[in-house]
């Protein structure tokens, strides 16, 4: 159920359970995990200079796959602290830009996967938020964090509390993700703007995310944040595709970045 594809640089790893709305059980949540990993080696050797995550169907990833699951035998600490939490630090430090194109149910377990990644475009179709209330149990996969990050405590509250869905233009217009776009446009826009980034500087964007990770977790006041920018740029100063930035620039032409 999960693909992994690589080509022209760009790593595209699908969720491709359409009839089970892509929910994910311990065995596809390990292979996803590999898939990260070969994207991941693959971007140590070149190949990768960015991934799209996706998923087949009527929805992005509608959450826990619990078939067969009882309450009485469930381990829910193993599957989100075994399982789950190492999946979504593997996918927050991959080397490369990471986006994913979200559509329909984005639940559970599947919500955690979009918020471990750099950029989320979403569907005017998308749903979002904690259905938990429902189930006796609550918000999982970093959920609280996220949310609280960037919708504020009251919001947060409220959409646990309530188990209300939110849209996928009211995540947007609300922080949470970056860009709605209509339902039948969302792939082709995403893959049209992924294949722009895996030309582009691959380092640099590395830096980037490096340093919006620390801007965040470190709390990082603005002359702090700033001389760990000039240390980046100082680094990037050495590389290829800085000179070749520069010529290009000054050329006034297209630069040929390597990555």
């Amino acid at each position: 159920m999960i693909e992994l594809s690589i080509a022209n640089g760009i790593a595209e790893v699908v969720l491709n359970a359409p009839e089970k709305l892509n929910s994910l059980d311990e065995a596809a949540l390990a292979d996803l995990g590999k898939a990260y990993d070969d994207a991941a080696a693959a971007a140590s050797r070149g190949m990768v200079r960015a991934l799209l995550l996706r998923g087949e169907g009527r929805a992005f990833c509608a959450g826990r796959d619990i078939a067969g699951v009882t309450p009485e035998s469930d381990d829910a600490k193993a599957y989100l602290s075994g399982l789950v939490e190492p999946l979504l630090k593997k996918m927050a430090a991959f080397p490369a830009p990471t986006f994913a194109a979200a559509h329909g149910a984005c639940l559970g377990v599947g919500l955690g996967l979009l918020l471990a990644t750099d950029v989320v475009y979403v569907a005017e179709n998308a749903r979002f938020g904690s259905p938990f209330a429902k189930l006796g149990a609550t918000l999982d996969s970093g959920g609280h964090w996220y949310f609280t990050e960037r919708l504020g405590m009251h919001r947060t509250l409220d959409l646990i509390y309530t188990a209300d869905l939110i849209s996928g233009a009211e995540a947007v217009a609300q922080g949470m993700f970056s860009r709605v776009m209509p339902d039948d446009a969302l792939l082709e826009a995403t893959r049209i703007i992924v294949d722009r980034v895996a030309a582009g500087a691959t380092s640099a964007f590395n830096a980037s995310k490096g340093l919006v990770a620390d801007i965040r977790d470190r709390r990082l006041g603005l002359w702090d944040a700033m001389t760990e920018e000039n240390n980046e740029q100082a680094r990037l100063c050495k590389t290829e595709d800085y000179a070749e930035g520069f010529r290009a620039f000054q050329e006034k032409r297209a630069p040929v970045f390597k990555g």
